[in-house]
């Protein structure tokens, strides 16, 4: 079941669609400009085509792009827009790795590549893009900077950081990644993480998660 939620900030409302999907609980979001019905989707994973193409259809938006938050087969499904992802992850995009997935994994071809300091736009929205290795090599954050909501893909998890043991990962990175002088330690809303219930974001909402981290973290 899908979850819909309305955001108010300075450059506009923002409505937010969230569901849970597949194998792995992959959260996937559509976030729209309900204005100017853009809309973009972030990390769609296998099966999200009927929850995103639905709600698209019910509303009359307009799907802009598609967010990929990473490289890893659990978040990549083609819905016909084009495909965002950082440089670093584009060849696992290209080139799927099947792994454990009880299906095959299509490739894709990003059209656009996200950076550190770049932003996505769609509407009168805009989200700030935080290059934050550790999970991949190309792993990336959207940031709200007027509502403060983060969609951290599979960076954050619900109670803690995303693990670091799969292709790609370093503990390091990671580390660096979620240190207290990131932009999105200063950000005071809900975080959208790759798995799990929404979290606050910031170093000290990164719980233990599967022995990844020693800070307590707080669901919402």
């Amino acid at each position: 079941m899908a979850s819909r939620r309305r955001i108010k900030a300075e450059s506009g409302a923002m409505e937010l669609l969230h569901r849970v999907v597949g194998p792995l609980a992959t959260n996937v979001y559509v976030v729209a400009d309900p204005a100017s019905r853009e809309a973009i989707a972030i990390d769609t994973a296998i099966p999200s085509l009927a929850f995103v193409t639905d709600a698209l259809a019910e509303r009359d938006w307009t799907l802009k792009l598609i967010v990929s938050s990473h490289g890893h087969w659990e978040v990549a499904e083609h819905t016909g827009a084009p495909i965002a992802a950082h440089p670093l992850d584009r060849h696992r995009l290209e080139q799927p790795s099947r792994g454990l997935a009880p299906f095959e994994i299509p490739p894709s071809v990003p059209a656009v590549d996200l950076v550190e300091g770049g932003a996505i736009r769609f509407g009168s929205l805009r989200l700030a893009v935080l290059h934050t290795p550790g999970h991949t090599e190309g792993s990336v954050c959207l940031l709200d900077p007027d509502g403060g909501l983060l969609f951290s893909g599979d960076t954050l998890f619900a109670n803690g950081w995303g693990r670091v043991d799969l292709p790609g990962g370093s503990a390091e990175q990671m580390a660096a990644s979620i240190a207290p002088d990131r932009s999105w330690s200063t950000a005071h809303g809900p975080a959208g993480p790759g798995r799990g219930a929404r979290v606050r974001p910031g170093a000290r909402s990164v719980g233990s998660n599967r022995g990844w981290s020693s800070w307590r973290g707080r669901a919402d």
